[in-house]
This record gives C-alpha cells, structure tokens and sequence, in this order.
C-alpha cells in the first residue's frame, strides 16, 4: 500500500536502569532518549525532536522538564508539556503523539519519564535533599497536557482510604466473591499468576529484578515479604523504589524515510483509545468490573480492524494483581495462557514500577517483540488512579489501512449503571469487601470495609475496634451484617 507521508510510525525505544542511583530524573531521560535513538538507527534524529511530552514525575519537581530533557540531548523543541499523575498517561502520551504527527501538528516527538525514587527516599530518611537542577520562575511551566487522576473522593478521604495500596485489595476481594473462592483459593490464585509474571521479569533485561519466584514464595509472609493489606504480600505490590527512565521517539514516516531510519525499525500505531470509571470508588457498578476497559478494549480492537485472539503480544497494566484480572475479564484474555502471557516486562513489581512511567517500558519493550515477529499485533492497557483511567493501544509492523484512528469512548462508559454512595450513611449495611491493613511487624492495624445499604447503596468505612479488625483478618464476612456510624466507622453486629 502506498503510505500517507503523515502516517505515525514508533522507531525508537530505550530503557534505563540507573542501579548505582544518584542521578536526576531528567538525567535518565536524556539517556533513556539517546538509547531510543540508537534503537531507531539514527542518533541525529534527537536534533531533530520538535516536541517532548514527559509522564508527570514524582522523585522531582521541575516547571519545565522537557526543556531540560531537550537542552540534554541536543533538541530545539518548539513544544514541550508535563502531564499530571496516572499510570495510564504514556499510552495516552502515545495516542495524542500519533494523531498530532497524523494532522501536521509534530513531526518527531520524544515521550519520556524517569523516576529516582530509591535515591530520594534515601536522602529523605537522612534529611537531606538532593542537589538536583532547579528552575527559577523565568521558565515558564510547561503547558499540563492531561490533568491528574482525581483520587480523593469525599466518601474516601472521610476514613482516610487514601492510596492504592489501601484499594485494589477491595477489588480482589471483590473478585473472590464473584468468582465463589474461599480466601485462601483466590490469594493462592492471585499468587500463581504473580508468579507467572516473574518469570517473565527473568528473561526481560531490563527488568530491575530478574528473579523468578514460585507462587509459594510471593503467597507466604516473610521477614522480607512483609503482609501490606490483605490478601497481598509486598511481592504483589507495584515495586517504586527503583531508578529507571524510558523514552519512544515517534515521527512521521517522511521523518523516518528522511533520517534513513531503517524499515525493519517501524512499529506503527494502529488505534489508540481512553476512558475512566467513575472517579469515587464508591460510585461504581461493580467492584470488580470496568467498563471503561472493557468499551476502550473493543473499541480500540475494532478501530484496528482485529480481534482480541490476533493480538499476538499483550501487556496488561499490572501494578497489582486484581488490576489484571479485571482487565483481563473485561477484554477476554485467559488468565494463564502460557503461550500469550498478560505482561511482556514482568509487571510493575519485577520489572519495575517508577510511578506513573511504567507504560514507557511497556511499549519500548512491545516494539522489539513486534519487530522480532513482523505482521503480529500488540496491545498495551495502560491504567491510572485506582482502576480509573484508561488508555490502550494497538501496535504491528504494518501500517494500519486506515490510518492511526483514536477514541474517546467516554458516553459509552457514562451509559452504565452506577451506585449510589449518600454521604454520610448511618445505619445497618451488609459487607461487600474489606481489607486489612498490617503494621510492620505484621499485626493487623485496621480495616476497611465496602457496605451495601438496604436501599442498595453503597458506603465506605474504617474499621478500629480490636477484635472486629482481627476478625476481619483472619474470617470469610462477605455478606455479614454490621453498622456504619455517621463518622465512617464501621462496627459488627
């Protein structure tokens, strides 16, 4: 087929494991950008970088990191912007990056993130700061091209259910009921497939721990594997305390052709699609449904002209373990497919989670799976806030035949059934999930608990009492009836 000029194609991809740490996040950017280059085959493509998107940072706060990234690598971008918080941004970095170059708006765009983590939070727990770059006011702040996850619904923040490490076990108790396992079945379920992804971490150079691991060792609680909330360990928690940094250079296939950028180097965009659930936890259908995956799942497999069963390559968003089986239920993935597993990196615990960039890895990793079988297509989801926001992508070696096509698919997702969530229940309810949140000596703290009212409502609440909380540790109290006082506290009966 003859190409449009304007057609995206991805040509480059890098990744940086910086395991001596100390270096700046814009540092690994920089590096992780000239790896990129060197991937696509033509180093002088950096000069040639006419806009720079990085994923939102959290190890350091700069007004303009795309300027420094583009002072760093030898680039006069005429664009650069910041996004906000959410895991799900690169992918949508990506989509926006292809229809840009597709309408004339970019040409050559690096997107780009990196985080420091485990060498700020050393420093932080001497009280020091790094002496990394600073910014005065006389640099405009970048322009903020997605806003951050909203994460602090009221009816959460009142109890103080305030992290995702607090949230997606409420999912994957969810999930248990729904799928009629007692807790000690769907713990040991979620720890197989962990250990599954780990051993894809093994093979993967760039993961930041290549280590396999059984499912015996991720389920059990350990000096080193500490319970966080239940049911999962540390080994089933998103892994921060990294220092990594990954950049794709997107560009048109007239950039591409006139870089002498090798054929054999493209990775074309097919469809890019994004939506969210409902921001308040509360407010949600189900617990452990997305419609926003599911709608943006088929949508971005029908703009590509494909079925979920030719996606050859997958990764599925992994930052915990019920965050795969939703995602998985909604898009009709089996769950143990040994020949297409659900993650190409290991996943955010094993390959490495830098906060809101892991996505970048995802796709530079998907682009030399895709370059190594020509003509199979690849899908990336990509997910921000808890089980919010939404992005996926759909990637081959041949052109789509129809060009790079994005959608929102938002009114679909908005046409879903919702519950309601009054502010301020008191009175009797039914438990729907829980957790159990554990100190670091691995005693029960507290809990939390999702309730239905009589009505059908939902309500959110904190559990403190002793005994209740140690209940909730160790017993099956799906469907017990208990009481929510005005303040959040939930109570047994």
């Amino acid at each position: 087929m003859t190409l449009d000029p304007r057609t995206p194609v991805l040509v480059g991809g890098g990744q940086i494991n910086d395991r001596a740490g100390g270096r700046e996040p814009v540092d690994l950017i920089a590096d992780a950008a000239r790896a990129a280059a060197a991937d696509a085959g033509a180093p002088g493509l950096l000069a040639a970088v006419d806009s720079i998107r990085i994923v939102g940072l959290l190890s350091w706060r700069y007004r303009d990191p795309g300027r420094l990234v583009g002072e760093r690598i030898g680039a006069a971008p005429r664009h650069t912007g910041y996004t906000g918080d959410g895991g799900s941004t690169p992918q949508a970095l990506v989509n926006g990056a292809a229809a840009d170059i597709a309408a004339g708006r970019a040409d050559v765009v690096l997107i780009g993130g990196g985080e420091s983590w485990r060498t700020r939070m050393k420093l932080r727990a001497e009280g020091a700061r790094p002496d990394w770059t600073k910014q005065d006011e006389s640099v405009p702040e970048a322009p903020l091209l997605m806003p951050p996850v909203p994460m602090n619904s009221e009816s959460e923040r009142r109890i103080g259910l305030d992290r995702p490490v607090y949230i997606y076990p409420l999912f994957e108790q969810a999930l248990r009921i729904a799928a009629g396992r007692s807790i000690d079945e769907q713990r040991e379920h979620a720890a197989a497939l962990w250990s599954r992804f780990s051993k894809v971490a093994a093979t993967n150079p760039h993961a930041w721990n290549r280590r396999e691991y059984s499912a015996a060792e991720i389920l059990e609680p350990s000096p080193g594997n500490r319970l966080i909330t239940l049911p999962y360990t540390k080994l089933m928690n998103s892994n921060n305390m990294v220092e990594q940094g990954a950049g794709v250079l997107l560009c048109s296939v007239e950039a591409a052709r006139r870089h002498g950028i090798p054929r054999d180097r493209w990775v074309f965009p097919q469809s890019g699609t994004e939506a969210h659930d409902t921001y308040a936890i509360a407010e949600r259908g189900a617990l452990h449904r997305s419609p926003a995956i599911r709608f943006a799942g088929a949508r971005a497999l029908e703009l590509a002209g494909v079925g979920a069963d030719d996606v050859a390559h997958i990764d599925v968003y992994s930052c915990f373990p019920s965050a795969v089986q939703v995602a998985a239920a909604e898009l009709g993935l089996p769950l143990d497919d040994p020949g297409r597993p659900l993650t190409l990196t290991g996943g955010l615990t094993f390959a490495g989670g830098p906060w809101n960039n892991y996505v970048t890895h995802a796709v530079a990793t998907l682009m030399n799976r895709l370059r190594e079988s020509p003509g199979s297509y690849g899908m990336i989801t990509a997910n921000g806030g808890y089980l919010t926001k939404h992005a996926i992508g759909l990637y081959s070696t041949e052109p789509p035949e129809q060009g790079f096509r994005r959608e929102d698919v938002q009114a679909r997702v908005d046409a879903e059934p919702t519950t309601p969530a009054p502010a301020g229940y008191e009175g009797t309810a039914t438990v729907e999930s829980w957790t159990v949140v554990y100190d670091r000596a691995g005693l029960p703290e507290k809990g939390f608990v999702v309730a239905r009212t009589p009505g059908g409502a939902r309500a959110l609440a904190a559990a403190t009492d002793a005994d209740w909380v140690a209940r909730l540790a160790t017993d099956d109290v799906a469907g017990a009836v208990v009481s929510v006082t005005a303040a959040g506290e939930c109570l047994p009966r």
